[in-house]
C-alpha cells in the first residue's frame, strides 16, 4: 500500500486474526492495524493523515522516505567497472546506477 509518497510494510498474525502495519523508510514509528484488508487499508490512509497533521501541529516536517541521494563506497575495481559500463552506455555513473538500482528493485 501506498499514499502520498509513503509504504505501509504489514504483517498478519494468523493466531489473532488481524493485520498490523507501519509505514517504512521513515525513523518516526507510525503504525496501525485492522482485521481486513480492506480496514488496513483505511487505518494507513488514517495513519498517514494524522501523522502529517501531527508534525504540522507540533512544528515539524513530516520525514520523507527518501531523498533521491544515494551515498555509499564501493571497492576501487567495482568503481572502475561501474565508470566503464555507464560510459560503454552512454550515461553518467549517476544516470547508470539508478538505472541498474531501478531494475534491481523491481
Amino acid at each position: 500500500m501506498t499514499r502520498k509518497g509513503y509504504s505501509a510494510r504489514i504483517a498478519h498474525d494468523d493466531e489473532e486474526g488481524f493485520f498490523t502495519g507501519r509505514i517504512a523508510g521513515i525513523r518516526d514509528s507510525v503504525g496501525f492495524h485492522a482485521d481486513t484488508v480492506e480496514g488496513l487499508r483505511a487505518a494507513f490512509h488514517e495513519a498517514i493523515e494524522d501523522y502529517i497533521e501531527t508534525c504540522a501541529k507540533i512544528g515539524k516536517a513530516p520525514q520523507k522516505t527518501c531523498s533521491g541521494q544515494v551515498m555509499f563506497r564501493v571497492s576501487p575495481e567495482v568503481h572502475r567497472r561501474a565508470a566503464l559500463a555507464s560510459e560503454l552506455a552512454g550515461k553518467s555513473l549517476n544516470q547508470w546506477a539508478e538505472d541498474v538500482l531501478d531494475r534491481a528493485a523491481r
